[in-house]
């Protein structure tokens, strides 16, 4: 009989960039506190399992003699084929391919862009200390509340009304360039589209400090004035919320080019390589290939790199597509986005209901995001008592059952390897690939 690795309890990482939610007000900080104290004076931003050496999880369940902890990639490299399935280990050399994060958003994060493998590898090569791997990192957003994002640049014509209604913006980039792009119609190949849109965004980001600084000015005052007359718009709302946030920075400028969405709870976003992009605000499931390559600039205290993202920007323009996952039953939806990486299920479950996940050929994760309940893996005999903030690995060609305790719903977020691998279309709840990771989380209001 095959010996199969059995499902591990896990301590993650947190990340405290200055962006986060504080102490208790962020969920991050609620998970956290499950196995570690937290510091009601940080902020805590982002929930981290994985194997990134960024932020890598640990085994709870194992530890040397001298009780340092087991790293979960190095419980992984022992038997990749028997823990991530053959031809995950296969495909991703023996590591998890996957990053699973929760986020808490107080304030913007930076405007940024994450690079393809090609360019992932040049700037790792270059600059390792700011580029710390040679992944490319597609990624996708999954609301747990009201989450507010900047995502790809806005349409021809509304860019067209940008370009003729902001001021600030005509005296950055001149008439010159202005005019090129009010030439430009709807039916243009996007090639030709491409190189316009490139040349006015990048004279708008390589503009000197001093000129931002006096732009961001001159906005802040006109909007300010204009208030007392006249509603604002989204955009203007955003630019003067951006401004107190980062104040002189061109990001405040330059979020006139990009899409304002605003997504509700079960709501996801998902980003390709090469797409800018800048989280607002609230909390989101996030889940990537295993990378932390972001190239910055502008929202950010971080080094800007204008130069590449400039360069590398697919420039595509239009309204990015909002996920609403697609039912598979009563209880489960699924995101798929267009990555092999991962793959999101959504499941809901009322007090007392149970759900049966079968063995599956990869590993996966799974955010419950209210309630509490149990966990029975490997035999009747085997569970766990689970709470806010636990965290289960489980290998491949595992069963494992979760049912909802309590009185509210049980909410859970299911990340994995795209089924798309293993050429499988579920059609009913027990098709459901469930080889899994548990996270167990609360929101607060």
């Amino acid at each position: 009989m095959e010996d199969i690795p059995k499902p591990q309890r896990l301590r993650c990482s947190v990340q405290n960039y200055n962006w986060g939610r504080t102490g208790e007000e962020s969920t991050v900080a609620v998970l956290f506190s499950r196995n570690n104290p937290i510091d009601p004076e940080k902020p805590y931003a982002e929930f981290w399992i994985g194997t990134h050496p960024s932020g890598p999880s640990s085994l709870l369940s194992l530890g040397s003699s001298d009780s340092r902890p087991v790293l979960l990639k190095s419980w992984i490299l022992e038997n990749p084929s028997a823990v991530l399935g053959d031809k995950v280990s296969e495909k991703w050399h023996g590591d998890l391919p996957f990053l699973f994060k929760v986020l808490s958003v107080a304030k913007a994060l930076s405007i940024q862009a994450h690079p393809d493998k090609e360019l992932a590898k040049v700037l790792h090569e270059m600059n390792p200390s700011v580029y710390k791997d040679s992944n490319h990192k597609p990624e996708m957003a999954i609301a747990l509340t009201e989450f507010k994002a900047l995502c790809g640049f806005v349409g021809i014509e509304e860019l067209k009304d940008v370009l003729t209604s902001v001021p600030e913006i005509r005296d950055m980039i001149g008439d010159e360039h202005i005019g090129k792009y009010m030439s430009i119609k709807e039916t243009d190949p996007y090639d030709e589209t491409k190189v316009v849109l490139q040349s006015i965004y990048t004279k708008l980001m390589s503009t000197s400090e001093e000129a931002v600084s006096k732009s961001v000015s001159k906005l802040k005052h006109r909007l300010n004035i204009e208030s007392k007359v006249r509603m604002l718009t989204e955009k203007e709302e955003l630019a003067l919320q951006l401004e107190q946030q980062y104040p002189n920075d061109i990001g405040v400028i330059s979020s006139f080019f990009f899409n304002f969405v605003k997504l509700i709870p079960g709501e996801a976003l998902h980003i390709g390589a090469n797409e800018p992009h800048a989280y607002i605000s609230g909390e989101c499931v996030e889940c990537m290939a295993t990378s932390d390559n972001v190239v910055r600039a502008g929202l950010t205290p971080k080094y800007k790199d204008v130069q590449t993202l400039c360069s590398m920007l697919a420039y595509k323009q239009g309204y990015p597509e909002i996920l609403l996952g697609t039912p598979l039953n009563n209880n489960v939806s699924r995101y798929i986005p267009p990555f092999d990486e991962f793959e999101v299920d959504h499941i809901s479950l009322s007090p007392g209901e149970s759900v049966s996940c079968p063995a599956v050929l990869g590993p996966s994760i799974f955010v419950v995001v209210t309630g509490e309940g149990s966990i029975q893996m490997c035999c009747a005999t085997d569970e766990d008592k689970i709470t806010v903030g636990d965290v289960y690995f489980v290998p491949a060609k595992n069963e494992i059952k979760l049912t909802s305790g309590g009185t509210g719903e049980t909410q859970v977020y299911r990340a994995g390897v795209n089924s798309r691998l293993f050429n499988f279309v579920p059609a009913k709840s027990e098709d459901i690939m469930f080889e899994t990771i548990l996270i167990f989380v609360e929101i607060y209001d």
